[in-house]
């Protein structure tokens, strides 16, 4: 059964955090996909999605919508990584994309550019800009935060009971197990190397810009063909050094709703048994 078939809506006790509960697999695409961001995530795709967003693109789709935001897209990721990674599932097409994306005018960072090529065949009139850095500092920056998270006991742990964390961290650790081969710590640089060149492979240059953000607006609205935002510095958003805090915030505020939902099973039982009690009288 595809994982997407397993949606379920978001429990009414989910109250300390504000994740939206949309079944893609209902959606269609409401606006063109004009962009295609395919750096790997960690290489300021988060300052990225920013960035389009203040050009005045709808929505940059990014591992946040289904991490804090769309817990649910995950289902849907696992289809389109079963399907491609263990032949589990028809490999996805535009209308499956469309789906998934069809509110959103750009995507970037991970699980998307595990489908660079799907997405490139797919939507062959979108510019594909590729973010890059440093292979080492990249590796490095990757291994304190996203790999951090992937290996982080408390959200494996909440996985088992929780709505949000029950579909993310499946699909989270999914990714790392198939683009990463199961070895992010000694295989990750040269994926990421192989990921560029394969790229580099498919896009014709006049429509492939390498963009590293330190080169600012310049050069990435010359290529989108847009003006630069005056007065305005370009965004450095997602910095690595709060990271992990945001994290663990976002355990104990799923904690806190898996908590809720126990003491409303406990309160459900405790007036069942009242209820028992009181007819055994009778």
């Amino acid at each position: 059964m595809a994982f997407s078939a397993q949606y379920t809506s978001r429990p009414i006790t989910d109250i300390f955090t504000s994740d939206t509960d949309i079944n893609r697999r209902e959606c269609r695409r409401t606006v063109p996909m004009k962009v295609l961001i395919l750096g790997l995530g960690r290489t300021g795709t988060a300052s990225m999605r920013t960035a389009m967003k203040e050009l005045g693109y709808v929505d940059t789709y990014h591992m946040m919508n289904c991490s804090i935001e769309n817990p649910p897209d995950a289902l849907m990721w696992m289809d389109a990584l079963t399907a491609k990674y263990d032949g589990i599932g028809a490999p996805f097409t535009r209308a499956d994309w469309d789906q998934l994306l069809g509110n959103c005018q750009a995507v970037c960072d991970w699980p998307a550019v595990a489908f660079a090529k799907e997405l490139i065949e797919a939507y062959p009139e979108a510019k594909v800009i590729l973010t890059n850095r440093d292979v080492d500092s990249w590796h490095a920056s990757t291994m304190r935060t996203v790999f951090w998270r992937v290996s982080d006991p408390e959200l494996r742990y909440l996985h088992h009971f929780s709505w949000a964390a029950g579909m993310y961290y499946p699909m989270l650790k999914k990714f790392f197990d198939t683009f990463f081969r199961g070895d992010f710590e000694h295989q990750g640089k040269e994926v990421f190397i192989n990921h560029y060149n394969e790229v580099r492979s498919l896009v014709p240059k006049e429509n492939l810009l390498e963009f590293r953000v330190q080169d600012g607006w310049e050069p990435l609205c010359k290529f989108l063909g847009q003006p630069i935002p005056m007065g305005s510095k370009f965004p450095n958003t997602n910095d690595n050094r709060d990271f992990v805090s945001r994290s663990r915030r976002r355990n104990r505020m799923q904690m806190l709703n898996v908590g809720v939902r126990f003491l409303e099973i406990a309160v459900l039982v405790a007036i069942c048994a009242f209820l028992v009690s009181v007819l055994w009288r009778l």
